[in-house]
């Protein structure tokens, strides 16, 4: 039993009459580096070697920064894409402060389906989860909580497609400039 909780900690796990290291191919490894840089950290998977540990040190030490950098980027230009269409909006049909509400109505609403909303449709088919669960998994990964309960891609019994850990990790980073953003709303509403 100890040898089987040790390989699994290690990445190895049974699938019919074969076995996959399938958490450090590159959708893994990829997975792993977003949540890392991200801080969610979700605790199922962890370097195992000093050397390791070493790297993951340094890695996050340069990637947390770098990627709160890219974050308020891309935050900015969500923001700015907003702004600019609203712009457009007031010229166009003479709007003053209606356009820029219209817009700011639409995109967070456009935001909410793509970032909150669609997801757990992908994680329902993709993980055999409730709807509700992968509304759980999405806030709790997009709000950088990570408990660690719901975790994509470690389900042994099913097969998941190479690009599906490289797109969720994509929808991370977007999901969490969103979130940063709509946070910072409420942060100046409740000041």
């Amino acid at each position: 039993l100890q040898d089987i909780i040790q390989a699994y900690k290690s990445g190895i796990t049974l699938q019919g009459n074969s076995t996959s290291l399938g958490r450090w191919d590159f959708s893994g490894s990829f997975f792993f580096s977003i949540s890392t840089i991200t801080t969610i950290g979700y605790g199922n998977l962890s370097p195992s070697t000093a050397a390791g540990r070493i790297f993951c040190i340094f890695f996050a030490l340069f990637g947390i920064p770098l990627n709160l950098v890219l974050l308020n980027s891309i935050g900015q230009l969500m923001l700015s894409g907003v702004q600019h269409c609203a712009h457009h909006l007031e010229e166009k049909f003479h709007w003053q402060k209606k356009a820029t509400l219209l817009m700011r109505i639409c995109a967070l609403l456009t935001c909410l389906l793509l970032f909150l909303l669609l997801p757990p449709v992908l994680f329902s088919a993709k993980e055999g989860w409730s709807y509700e669960e992968g509304f759980y998994y999405s806030f709790i990964t997009l709000a950088t909580i990570g408990f660690g309960d719901y975790v994509i891609g470690m389900n042994p019994d099913r097969t998941y497609p190479g690009w599906y850990k490289n797109v969720v990790s994509l929808w991370i980073l977007f999901g969490m400039a969103w979130l940063a953003l709509v946070i910072k709303f409420c942060i100046n509403l409740l000041e």
